[in-house]
């Protein structure tokens, strides 16, 4: 069956944010899901993206979850399985026709994905049922996946009582703190911290540092806390400065983890496309930096 994709305005009405006494609705659009995953948090995971971003990081890569499709129809043209198709303004999905090749995702001019799905808690527990079994727990990510809370909060209570545990991966652009209902259900989070230098965050991401800050302070004070992450761009970041700055305020709490990743240009668009990766040497000096401010659990990918 063919998947329809709904308007830009639904998914504000979703996140609360086209009115503010609107009752979210408790579905949701699914990037994707990737069943088992040892990136994100600890143990054997189940992965899940949600779509949709207010950040617009130079070096994002997943690009393709930053929009809602707006059906212009260039990824019909580029389907080799004919998985796609434009019917009354509308780009319909059928998933039992696709191959994964993904070129629709390469040549979608809008950083979006025509293959998001709308499901709800019940539909994702569903598709999950069987490598969740096998897994510690979930972590959701994103595009930003605290844009929708509710969705969240639902699909974590319900994971719990399978025993199992649900976290977020967050780069702190939504005020936890507001989010009571879903940070009750949060077991732990893991924040980007992508620069400590308020200029430099505005130049790599398109929004302010503070709110990111914010949401720092808060989970720890709520022990929420259990990695916060820092991608490394040699030569384009003040690397040394951030990692410094973010390994003092974490050092306070010895079980969060600082995970230190090596920039790669898998997905990457525009002009960090061709930026290199920084060498093991420049990664572990960084640790370093990290271990002297009194971190204990660094890890380097």
């Amino acid at each position: 069956m063919a998947v329809i994709f709904r308007a830009k305005e639904e998914v504000n009405m979703i996140t609360g944010s086209a009115a503010t006494n609107f009752i979210p609705s408790v579905s949701a659009p699914v990037n994707r899901i990737i069943p088992s995953s040892l990136v994100d948090g600890p143990g054997n995971r189940v992965a899940i993206f949600l779509q949709g971003c207010g950040f617009a990081c130079k070096y994002c890569h997943n690009p393709e979850t930053i929009h809602l499709c707006c059906h212009c129809g260039t990824c019909v043209g580029v389907c080799p399985t004919h998985a796609l198709t434009a019917e009354e303004g509308t780009v319909r999905w059928d998933p039992a026709l696709c191959c994964g090749c993904d070129q629709c995702i390469q040549a979608c001019p809008h950083s979006s994905s025509p293959k998001t799905r709308y499901m709800t808690p019940n539909q994702v527990l569903e598709e999950i049922k069987k490598p969740l079994a096998f897994a510690r727990g979930i972590t959701t990510s994103g595009g930003e996946c605290t844009l929708h809370s509710h969705f969240l909060a639902q699909l974590f209570a319900k994971v719990h009582e399978l025993g199992k545990s649900a976290f977020i991966d967050t780069n702190g652009q939504v005020p936890l703190r507001d989010l009571p209902w879903l940070m009750e259900e949060t077991d732990k989070a893991m924040l980007d911290i992508k620069s400590m230098d308020e200029k430099e965050h505005r130049m790599l991401t398109g929004s302010s540092m503070d709110l990111v800050l914010d949401n720092l302070d808060y989970l720890l004070e709520e022990d929420k806390l259990f990695e916060i992450r820092t991608v490394v761009i040699p030569g384009y970041l003040d690397n040394a400065h951030t990692v410094d700055a973010a390994s003092r305020i974490i050092a306070r709490v010895p079980s969060v983890r600082y995970k230190l990743i090596r920039f790669r240009n898998w997905g990457v668009r525009g002009e960090l496309a061709d930026q290199v990766s920084p060498s093991m040497d420049l990664m572990e000096t960084l640790a370093c930096i990290a271990r002297s401010n009194g971190v204990e659990d660094i890890v380097i990918i």
